[in-house]
Order: C-alpha cells, then structure tokens, then sequence
C-alpha cells in the first residue's frame, strides 16, 4: 500500500488509489487485505476513482484494541474525508455487511453496493452462526489462530479434508496470520440476521447483489437487504457464485456507480 491515513483513535489504515470517475471504496470480506479485491479496483479504474485498503488489523493497517465495528466505521470516515468527503462504498461478503453499516451511520456515502452478505435466512442458520461465533471466540481466547482459520472455513461449507489440506499449504501461515480479524468479520455481522432496521435509514440508492449460480439463500439475502434499504435494488451477476469474478462483476458496479 503506498498510502496511510490515521483513523479517529490514532491506527493507521493503508491504502491505494488508482483511476479516475466518481470514487468508491472497496471493502474485502472476512480473510482477506485490500489485494484481495485489487483485480476488481483494475477492472473499474478505467471508469471509476477506486481505493482498496488493507481493514485495520491485516496487510499494512495497524490495529488497536479494544475491537469495536465503530471503530471499523471510524477508518471508513477517515479514508472518506481524507479522498475528498464523499465515495460509494462496495462490499464484498462480510466486508458488505460493515459497508451497510457505515451507511447506515450517516457517513457521507453516494452510492452502496454489496455482494453475498452471507446473513442468516432461516432459523437454523441464526443458530449455526451463534455456535461459529462461540468456537471462534474460544479459539481466539486461547490463541488457537489454526483452529480459529479451520472453525471460518468450516463455517463456510468447506470440507474436512480441503480444510487439512489447506493446513499443510503454504498459505497458512498468511491464514493464520489473520485470524485474529476474523472476530471483527464476525462482530460487523451482528446477530447474523439482515439488520432491517439500521438499513432502513440508509438513504443512498443501495444495489445488493448475488451470483446467478449461488445457491438461493444467497438470493434471499440480496432481496431481503435491498427491500428494507428505502431505495434499495436486487441484481444477478450472471453465471457467478461467492468467486465472483471481477471482470464479470465490473461493469454492473460500474453501471450503478456512475449513474
């Protein structure tokens, strides 16, 4: 990351800005920095101003404790004052989830768009989403970051033996390396259900996106956020899962983003 800004309670949070058009912050998910959504920030710097940023606690961001989403928030603030007072926002996944919140909380924001915001749309997966939590906060506790990587991919629909083996790759280290983030993924979610009523004060036209090859719940969740936002969208993006890829994805962000 070339650049930093002090977020409100003094952590750095580096960033990179590239293109030119109306700006947007891209906002990763759960496991990942700001290189992580980079292919899509090049896929749109022909049409857009986009900056990517590593979430405090990952990549080149500092980190300072107690954790709190406000403070999440708080970096989103500093980012937006310091490129000009007011951006879109996109996220992806969990990152959406912090994205509708920071929306939600007044920030200057132009445009909101999210990708699978993996919300709980059934009771039995609020309940899931309470165990996840519990095994994730144990493990953290205990300064189990392995066991903390293993409980979110398991979380997630992966498989025991894709898990060990994702173990013995030489990606783990970066994994591991992470896992203290990934409570703060998991605090942006709240109680895992949609948060109808923060985002019904969310007044900037809002697009919540799924991949047309997603399961259905993915679906649900993507209707369910944009009809409780008072000018929310629900879109596809054609013969995508929560892979998305970013040449497929770009230009629906770029049409709903330089509207």
């Amino acid at each position: 990351m070339e650049k930093k800004t002090l977020s409100r309670d003094g952590t750095p949070i580096a960033y990179e800005r590239t293109g030119r058009g109306p700006a947007v912050v891209l906002v990763s998910g759960a496991m990942s920095t700001g290189s992580t959504v980079a292919p899509l920030a090049a896929e749109l710097s022909d049409r857009l101003d986009v900056t990517v940023y590593d979430r405090r606690g990952r990549g080149e961001s500092g980190d300072t404790a107690p954790y709190a989403v406000e403070r999440e928030i708080e970096d989103l603030a500093a980012l937006i004052e310091t490129l000009g007072g007011e951006v879109s926002l996109y996220g992806m996944s969990s990152g959406g989830a912090l994205v509708l919140r920071a929306a939600a909380s007044g920030l200057p924001v132009r445009r909101v768009a999210v990708y699978e915001v993996p919300y709980a749309m059934d009771d039995a997966a609020v309940r899931a989403a309470a165990s996840y939590t519990e095994r994730l906060t144990e493990a953290l506790g205990q300064g189990r970051l392995g066991d903390a990587v293993e409980e979110f991919l398991r979380h997630t629909g992966l498989g025991e033996e894709m898990i060990q083996g994702a173990r013995q790759s030489p990606m783990w280290a970066g994994m591991e390396s992470v896992a203290p983030s990934l409570a703060y993924d998991d605090a942006a979610m709240g109680d895992s259900r949609v948060p109808k009523s923060e985002l019904a004060s969310v007044t900037a036209p809002l697009l919540a996106l799924a991949g047309g090859a997603s399961d259905a719940w993915w679906h649900e969740a993507a209707r369910a956020i944009a009809g409780a936002a008072p000018d929310g969208a629900y879109g596809t993006v054609d013969g995508q899962t929560h892979m998305v890829e970013p040449g497929v994805l770009a230009p629906v962000l770029v049409e709903f983003l330089t509207r």
